[in-house]
């Protein structure tokens, strides 16, 4: 198993953040270039594919990486508005994979969000072995595109059309 750890300093109030991080439409716009979308594995179920994840909610990405289309179906299990909240996922392509994010307003206004990442590659030897080489970069580089974007909706006017 590892774990990453990410941090990421914005200046916009702590609620903004929290929602920004949930929306499923901000974490779409950060993971073009793989394909990204949110998808219904059903129609009528009960997975989001759009708008604020809250606790319970199930959400189902599909995205292409290393040639490959994917699925993660994950749910948040946590949730501490606006401070924290937790997606575990249900079913994908790692054995196991787990995502807190962690949100604390400074004395300066800004917001210090922080995630940490814990994942395990499905393969245990050679997986480890993956995790080291290749997926601790890749992964390492997924967070901090999408704070990127969380931080630019963020410190912009563009935040309003997402919470």
């Amino acid at each position: 198993m590892t774990t990453l750890y990410e941090l990421t300093i914005i200046h916009a109030p702590i609620a903004r953040c929290f929602d920004l991080s949930r929306s499923i439409d901000v974490h779409l716009l950060g993971n073009v270039h793989f394909g990204e979308q949110a998808i219904a594995l059903e129609p009528g179920s009960a997975g989001l594919i759009s708008g604020l994840m809250a606790r319970g909610d199930t959400v189902t990405w599909q995205a292409r990486h290393f040639g490959i289309r994917q699925r993660l179906t994950s749910r948040i299990t946590e949730f501490n508005a606006p401070h924290a909240f937790q997606d575990t996922m249900l079913s994908g392509a790692f054995a196991w994979m787990q995502h807190d994010h962690f949100f604390r307003q400074l004395p300066s206004g800004f917001t210090l969000m922080r995630d940490a990442f814990r994942y395990a590659a499905p393969i245990p030897i050679l997986g480890r072995i993956a995790e080291r080489l290749v997926l601790d970069r890749y992964m390492r580089n997924l967070l901090r595109e999408r704070n990127s974007i969380i931080q630019q909706v963020a410190e912009s006017n563009q935040w309003q059309q997402y919470v």
